[in-house]
């Protein structure tokens, strides 16, 4: 375990590699039948491929909300010396 404190757009940087891993996995199962020369899956399986894009958002709001944090701390820092 980890003795840091969470930081601001921690969790969501986490939520973001988790929804795009689901997106990974969905998106190695819907290519693998084209290769396999397998019947294509539904078209619901390609929208949940797209969960790929929606968790790189949700991660990289995840890091901006951590570095405006971080400005934020180092202007209370500054104006306060």
């Amino acid at each position: 375990m980890s003795s840091e404190t969470p930081r601001a757009g921690d969790l969501l940087v986490r939520t973001g590699a988790v929804i795009f891993l689901v997106g990974a996995v969905a998106t190695m199962a819907t290519v693998a039948p084209l290769f396999l020369g397998a019947d294509p899956l539904p078209p619901a399986a390609y929208f949940v491929c797209m969960l790929m894009g929606v968790g790189f958002v949700v991660a990289a709001a995840g890091v901006l909300r951590s570095v405006a944090e971080q400005r934020r701390q180092a202007r209370a820092a500054s104006s306060a010396a």
